[in-house]
């Protein structure tokens, strides 16, 4: 059983992870539907580009007001697709109304520059949609994130193609119908499929911009191909998000934090706390109030991964760490019965030659090495190929500021594994992605700057 098989590439079948059952099974498009995609998103464009800004808010207004009408509706068969809990996937939809509320609010008044020129001569800039967008995003929080690439194409007068994820076609299905209602024709089409589907979009030459939301490897394909085809390219990608514990902090409080950040969704985060450096001071106690966070939740049931096959990657992860020398304190088996299900996982005695400390887990796995001083934890959390967010646990002011000037991240959060203000934007570093994925800097992202001079003809001309 998994959650998503291809046939022939021609259709998709979606299993429900918690059971095996069968959610249904979708059309993949095909190489003249994708073809017509794209044509069709850029046959609007001139129209859409020239719509008044504060009419594409207003549009963007009423599409966020149809999810909202239909938010229980998506939950759920987000939940049947990717087997998180209805109640956090309600969460996430009602996350994507708030960020189109704030993108038709924002988008209207994102404008150029006044300059200083000749005093007799008006010079300034003009941002203007750059024209076909094509979005690709994941399925682990799929419709706050396809919220935030959709919303911010479109209110700068963008067309889009959006391809969600094979994992919940259903739901990116649906999202689509549902938004483009409120749209005129053209502006936003949704086609569904796997690989190919995605290798065909990217390497089309009408697309101006690639916004890409999922694992390295892929967005590493999507730059490859915008590189022959010259489309702008925005992408946060895979992270291994560090985790580092100094000696002055309380270490129950620190477990809670270290809990939150590699549990929460059962790990399936972008910003999860894959790895751990724990100052030897406080480890021991650390341990072993992490150790019975993650009993609790194992206890209490934790949801199941997305498919077996994400499964089998986080216990290959989590074997060949244990074999390498990891001690496991909680969980690392693979339970019996239906579903995609593992267990919270606590290890301890890992070193930064394991799959676990070096590979984005994207599972429930909370891996621990203990360090002598804060300083070495700054270091081996520095030294990782991926830069998208990191998180220091500390009183000392000056501990935070040093993570601050030495940490190679996007994010960095300083007591708080999940903490930040509404509309923050960050660059992911390295192999994490580029470009702004969010906030007010994404309307940036989606629009490019041309510079205008206007002066007087000479006199008698």
């Amino acid at each position: 059983m998994t959650s998503v098989t291809t046939t022939a590439a021609t259709e998709l079948t979606v299993r429900d992870p918690r059971d095996g059952t069968l959610v249904g099974v979708v059309p993949a498009a095909t190489e003249e539907q994708v073809r017509a995609a794209v044509e069709t998103a850029r046959a609007a464009a001139p129209g859409w580009a020239r719509t008044d800004p504060a009419e594409r808010g207003s549009l963007l207004r009423a599409a966020a007001d149809r999810l909202a009408e239909h938010a229980r509706e998506l939950a759920e068969l987000n939940a049947r697709e990717t087997g998180k809990p209805v109640e956090e996937s309600l969460g996430g939809v009602m996350a994507g109304v708030g960020t189109l509320h704030q993108y038709a609010e924002l988008g209207p008044v994102h404008r150029g520059h006044s300059l200083r020129g000749s005093v007799l001569a008006a010079d300034w800039t003009v941002a203007e949609p750059r024209g076909v967008v094509v979005a690709l995003t994941p399925w682990n929080d799929p419709v706050a994130v396809a919220a935030g690439l959709l919303g911010a194409a479109v209110v700068t007068g963008n067309t889009v193609v959006h391809k969600p994820s094979e994992r919940c076609p259903h739901t990116g299905a649906r999202l689509g119908e549902v938004l483009a209602a409120a749209l005129p024709p053209g502006v936003l089409t949704t086609v569904d499929g796997g690989a190919a589907v995605g290798a065909q979009l990217t390497a089309h030459p009408g697309v101006d911009v690639l916004a890409h939301v999922g694992s390295t490897a892929t967005g590493e394909a999507v730059a490859r191909a915008a590189a022959a085809t010259g489309a702008h390219v925005v992408r946060e990608n895979g992270g291994n998000d560090a985790l580092v514990v100094d000696d002055d902090v309380d270490p129950a409080w620190a477990a809670e934090q270290a809990a939150t950040g590699a549990f929460a969704n059962s790990g399936q985060i972008c910003v999860a706390v894959e790895r751990i450096y724990v100052h030897r001071a406080v480890a021991e106690p650390f341990l072993a109030a992490l150790t019975e966070q993650a009993r609790r939740r194992n206890a209490g049931g934790i949801a199941p991964l997305v498919d077996e096959r994400l499964r089998e990657e986080v216990h290959r992860q989590v074997a060949e760490s244990a074999a390498r020398g990891a001690v496991v304190l909680e969980g690392g088996r693979v339970p019996e019965g239906p579903g995609a299900f593992y267990p919270a996982t606590v290890l301890r005695e890992c070193t930064g030659s394991m799959p676990v400390m070096q590979e984005e887990t994207f599972g429930p796995v909370a891996p621990v090495q203990v360090v002598d001083s804060f300083a070495e934890g700054l270091r081996l959390a520095a030294a990782d190929r991926y830069g998208l967010a990191a998180t220091v646990l500390t009183g000392r002011i000056a501990h935070a500021q040093q993570a601050v000037a030495e940490l190679p991240v996007g994010t960095l959060k300083v007591n708080n594994v999940f903490g930040g203000a509404p509309g923050g934007a960050a660059q992911p570093r390295r192999a994490s992605g580029a470009g702004f994925g969010y906030g007010p800097e994404l309307l940036d992202e989606m629009t490019q700057v041309k510079v205008v001079h206007v002066e007087m003809p000479p006199a008698g001309s």
